[in-house]
């Protein structure tokens, strides 16, 4: 991938932009290239591949919710981690947790839906840590060169910005966000909202006040939730 030719706001340029000049991602490039000449189906669309930095430029980032991979239902992924697309009904199961511990945390009510940019649009990074997957095929993008890209992300808010608020459901994304410096942001941690694991520690972990109680401590915009 050339720098020329990715759809990437100038903000995240800055910081990541030489990623797209190492081999791994031309790696990258070469692999997606291929699955479309094979004729499969991408998700989410090219244009929305980067949605989520497009979304939270580098300078307005406060929260980072980090995901897997997008979903693999058609219509459903539109670039940002755990929303959907406003039409999608029903919610997939996840996100109808996260809705639940939302309404007991906050009171705030959004099972009626999905589409969560808004909450990017406050400063809520919503990062999948792979950015594409085969239609109706989970995890079929990982180790492509994608986690490359995603944890130079992480790094550059860790290391360039103070005070944001890391959300890390899982196992999954705690083992991605190891390199985050406590000292610096809040790590919040829990199960993740999945059906199989939302009794463990999911339910009850209040993330969303406690985002926004550490916000507001260090001066900063509490995030609006509602959707």
């Amino acid at each position: 991938m050339q720098q020329s030719t990715i759809k990437l706001s100038p903000s995240w340029l800055k910081v990541v932009g030489a990623e797209f000049d190492k081999p791994y991602m031309q790696e990258l490039k070469a692999f997606l290239q291929a699955e479309k000449a094979a004729g499969k189906h991408i998700l989410p669309k090219g244009s929305q591949w980067f949605n989520a930095l497009n979304s939270t430029p580098f300078e307005d980032v406060k929260v980072v919710i980090i995901g897997q991979d997008p979903y693999p239902t058609p219509g459903h992924a539109h670039g940002l981690c755990f929303s959907v697309q406003p039409d999608v009904k029903p919610l997939p199961k996840s996100l109808l947790n996260i809705n639940k511990e939302l309404s007991e945390d906050l009171g705030v009510e959004n099972h009626h839906c999905g589409y969560l940019q808004s909450w990017a649009d406050q400063g809520v990074l919503l990062l999948n840590a792979v950015l594409t997957v085969e239609a109706r095929h989970p995890n079929s993008h990982q180790n492509r060169g994608w986690e490359h890209f995603t944890d130079a992300i992480i790094q550059a808010i860790n290391d360039h910005k103070e005070h944001c608020v890391f959300i890390l459901w899982g196992s999954y994304a705690q083992k991605k966000g190891r390199m985050i410096d406590t000292d610096k942001h809040l790590v919040l941690k829990s199960a993740h909202p999945s059906p199989l694991s939302a009794y463990r520690g999911f339910f009850g972990s209040r993330p969303f006040s406690k985002t926004n109680a550490y916000l507001e401590a260090h001066g900063q915009t509490p995030i609006n939730w509602q959707l």
